[in-house]
């Protein structure tokens, strides 16, 4: 595959991706993962790691609709199916481990060098009126 091949949708940028996963069975308060993905042709290749070790993922994406679905495979562990959604801030979506009992979860990940979409942050500022100043006793 060659740069040319690649998704051109700003949605889908190939290179590097971050983000968490989320878990409540056990509890994990948002597990940080990196990888690196590939966008093609509709579908997603990749690899990365987080707490749970080296990982590579495999699976399809749409354009028309932003929804995407992949295989997450932990080296020499278990698999992880995930699906989800691009509306333009990276993927959200669930995550499950079909497994001797049945594990399910949320995740967020987005192209790195973008804020972090899910963080809510809020910002006000404003000068003080110097001649305006009233001494209160």
């Amino acid at each position: 595959m060659t740069p040319d091949d690649l998704e051109t949708d700003p949605r889908f940028p190939s290179g590097k991706w971050q983000g968490f996963w989320t878990q409540t069975i056990p509890l994990r308060a948002k597990p940080l993962q990196e990888m690196v993905l590939a966008f093609h042709r509709g579908t997603i290749e990749g690899e990365g790691r987080d707490p749970v070790g080296p990982f590579i993922i495999r699976g399809t994406y749409s354009i028309e609709d932003g929804q995407c679905r992949w295989m997450k495979r932990y080296i020499g562990r278990h698999d992880v199916f995930s699906r989800g959604f691009n509306e333009g801030k990276g993927i959200w979506g669930t995550w499950e481990i079909l497994d001797t009992i049945i594990l399910r979860g949320g995740f967020h990940i987005w192209p790195e060098g973008l804020p972090v979409p899910s963080a809510s942050t809020l910002a006000a500022e404003a000068d003080l009126p110097i001649g305006d100043l009233v001494e209160v006793n």
